[in-house]
């Protein structure tokens, strides 16, 4: 099962986001969160901006959009480039529509769940998302600390994905540190948001060397 690491920008020098960009070269992909002050108490960006981060990044990009009425904005992004769209079951009034018009549209579609949202109902179309995002804090904010009730959730999705035979990541955002990664690994994860943790360090690429290899060697156990 391949690692990947997804450095979000949030804790990044936005007056410089190319040279930001550039200092994660060793991540898979760069996790962009939207958020709209309504669906979350906090405000970043919106499609015009993700546009030129898609523009600017020589890494795909990963727009997690915590933002209400998905249903209406998401596809855009996939529009404009985004390798990666997700959106919130909690936002959703169509998640299967929306998960197709997403994959239509040219991107993974990717469905989240808060910490204490009930995944199982969603695992009943599993077939319709290509990957799942078990929030490990609260959405909103950077620099909160992991949730460990969060990793029976985790667990249980990837049993969920390892009974559907498909090619399903499973991303893990909040909290996620070398001091977390690992659990979040040996839990089922593959693909880990980490913001402050990477831009918080001196050499960011390195830190998500150090991430990968924590979470490989954690799969290992």
């Amino acid at each position: 099962m391949a690692i990947r690491i997804t450095p979000s920008i949030l804790n990044a020098d936005f007056a410089d986001l190319t040279r930001e960009l550039a200092r994660i070269e060793s991540a898979d992909l760069v996790h962009v969160d939207v958020m709209d002050n309504h669906f979350v108490p906090n405000l970043t960006v919106g499609l015009p901006v993700v546009e030129r981060i898609v523009a600017a990044s020589p890494l795909p990009v990963d727009a997690h959009l915590m933002i209400a009425d998905p249903d209406r904005w998401a596809p855009a992004y996939a529009e404009a480039g985004c390798a990666s769209v997700t959106f919130h079951a909690e936002a959703a009034v169509a998640p299967i529509r929306l998960a197709r018009e997403i994959r239509s549209a040219g991107a993974r579609a990717a469905l989240a769940v808060r910490p204490t949202t009930d995944l199982t109902p969603y695992l009943d179309y599993i077939d319709e998302l290509d990957m799942i995002l078990v929030m490990t804090v609260e959405p909103g904010f950077g620099g909160q600390k992991f949730l460990p009730q969060t990793l029976p959730t985790i667990a249980a999705a990837r049993r969920a994905i390892a009974e559907s035979g498909r090619d399903v990541w499973l991303q893990v955002d909040g909290g996620i540190s070398r001091d977390t990664v690992a659990e979040a690994a040996r839990a089922g994860a593959d693909t880990f948001v980490a913001g402050s943790a990477v831009y918080g360090a001196d050499d960011p690429a390195a830190e998500v060397t150090a991430l990968r290899e924590l979470a490989e060697a954690a799969q290992q156990d």
